[in-house]
């Protein structure tokens, strides 16, 4: 393998090329992430890097859903939570729930993106190594609940975020900029103010540190104009329309429009108001969020009020604020939907947990004689099919180590073997303490593999000090699986040849 042009990482040999996707992705050449996606794909399984695979699918994900299509998106994020789930890790799998929630919520699709978002947000509680990973699934977490208009669970989200990186800064200020509005709007005026001014705070920051940047004045000046500080809110989103529409920044340039709307109405000048609000609807033809165009829709509304105060123009208002209301009405429903969804995963986790526990020897921490007898019956029902090896795994001589060293120093010793057996053990595997100082491996793979893990657990076992100055090994006897055979057989194929490792000497496997 000496000369290949791949780099050594922690992932897989076609990382940087998964990189590349989500670059495409990111910068709005989805048609051109997913092709990349499709050919370094194919590349990725012919070459058996598995590690680059779930990164390339989730950069085609994305990509499907910057591009709107949501359908598309949604199988590929079912498609990666499987490999997550399969592959053991929780906080890959919490992400993809979050991302399939988003593309659930952008469905209309409420009770699966609420159930979704409350499996992840159980996953997410539970501790775990890695920092970043974490991160990023609770950024995807928080991105959902925004979709959903979900202000409360965002903001609490971004608040987290901010405690461990200063990146998520503007999109909680984001977030709380349109809290704030909404909640003027229904009447809430108190409670928006104190959200506007955090929005203004933050964004402040941004501003005197960069007042190049006409994203971050576009916010601030959406702030202050619904604060009442109308005329620095109207020079700065003078300042900022035309970069930002140059730039093709279209949120940014409909929150200038709409903060120089909002300041021009402030001081009577309702036509141009009402000419900058009008532009701000013309730009959501660019996509935006769904929040957005009730918002400006409210403003021209109510600026067509102050405008001639007619009946017709109240009545108009009129239907649009009670439009306003209802939106918020659905909206707190799916928060309700949520913590609700919540609930239901907290108290299935508990019932799995407990679960768990009966089927869990104490000792050793592995499955016991129940979970044993358990997947043997899944073996018979055919719930539990080829490809499968069993292994039988016995301690040599384990009553001398007793009745030499005690009980208890048995018990560390069965301890350690567990350790190994796990160690070797992937997330489909299954290691039980079958009795005493018997074991079993359920292994996923045909009988090659099983003797690979199988001489691996000897060798470890073999090679270990578990008691000092005693040299503790163990006899293996293997069987596969075949179609039509029962559980009952399948132990005793691999008991039989147990009996035969014990037979020709002992630390050694037989199949």
């Amino acid at each position: 393998m000496e000369g290949l042009p791949v780099p050594v990482t922690a992932f897989g040999p076609l990382h940087l090329h998964a990189l590349r996707v989500h670059r495409l992705a990111n910068t709005g050449r989805g048609h051109e992430a997913i092709q990349a996606a499709d050919a370094y794909l194919a590349l990725a399984r012919l070459c058996g890097d598995r590690k680059t695979i779930p990164f390339l699918v989730q950069g085609k994900m994305y990509a499907n859903l910057y591009m709107g299509r949501f359908e598309e998106g949604a199988e590929l994020a079912a498609e990666l939570l499987a490999m997550h789930r399969a592959a053991g890790s929780a906080l890959g799998e919490a992400k993809t729930l979050c991302d399939l929630a988003q593309f659930d919520v952008l469905r209309s699709r409420y009770v699966d993106g609420m159930r979704n978002l409350a499996r992840a947000s159980v996953l997410l509680d539970l501790p775990h190594p890695g920092r970043d990973r974490r991160i990023s699934a609770l950024c995807s977490f928080a991105e959902a609940a925004t979709a959903a208009e979900m202000y409360e669970t965002a903001s609490a989200s971004y608040e987290q975020l901010s405690e461990a990186t200063s990146g998520f800064d503007l999109v909680h200020a984001t977030t709380l900029l349109y809290w704030g509005l909404r909640l003027d709007h229904i009447g809430r005026h108190d409670e928006s103010a104190s959200r506007l001014r955090r929005s203004a705070e933050i964004t402040r920051r941004h501003v005197d540190q960069r007042p190049d940047d006409d994203g971050p004045a576009a916010m601030l000046a959406l702030a202050l104009a619904k604060l009442g500080d109308v005329i620095p809110a109207e020079k700065l989103a003078r300042d900022a329309i035309l970069p930002l529409r140059e730039a093709e920044s279209f949120q940014h340039a409909r929150m200038a429009h709409l903060a120089l709307g909002v300041s021009l109405r402030a001081q009577g000048a309702l036509h141009e108001a009402r000419t900058e609000l009008i532009a701000a609807r013309e730009l959501c033809a660019f996509g935006g969020r769904p929040d957005e165009k009730p918002i400006i829709r409210y403003e021209l509304a109510r600026t067509a009020l102050e405008i001639d105060g007619g009946q017709p123009s109240q009545d108009l208002f009129d239907a649009v604020q009670g439009q306003t209301r209802e939106l918020w009405r659905v909206r707190m429903q799916r928060l309700a939907m949520l913590r609700q969804a919540r609930q239901q995963e907290e108290a299935e986790t508990a019932r799995a947990r407990a679960e768990r526990e009966v089927l869990r020897d104490p000792l050793t921490g592995l499955g016991n004689r129940r979970r044993f007898d358990l997947l043997l019956d899944r073996i018979d029902s055919g719930r539990l099919a080829p490809p499968l090896v069993l292994l039988l795994v016995d301690v040599d001589h384990f009553k001398a180590v007793n009745d030499a060293y005690s009980h208890s120093v048995g018990d560390r010793a069965l301890r350690e073997v567990a350790r190994i057996l796990r160690a070797h053990c992937r997330a489909e595997d299954v290691p039980v303490r079958y009795a005493g100082d018997e074991f079993t491996l359920f292994l996923r793979g045909d009988l090659a593999v099983g003797r690979e893990v199988a001489e691996r657990i000897r060798a470890a076992v073999a090679h270990s000090d578990i008691i000092p100055g005693v040299r503790l090994t163990v006899s293996v006897g293997l069987a596969t699986l075949t179609a039509d055979m029962t559980g009952d057989a399948l132990f005793r194929a691999a008991d039989d040849r147990l009996y035969a490792a014990k037979f020709s000497g002992r630390n050694t496997i037989a199949s």
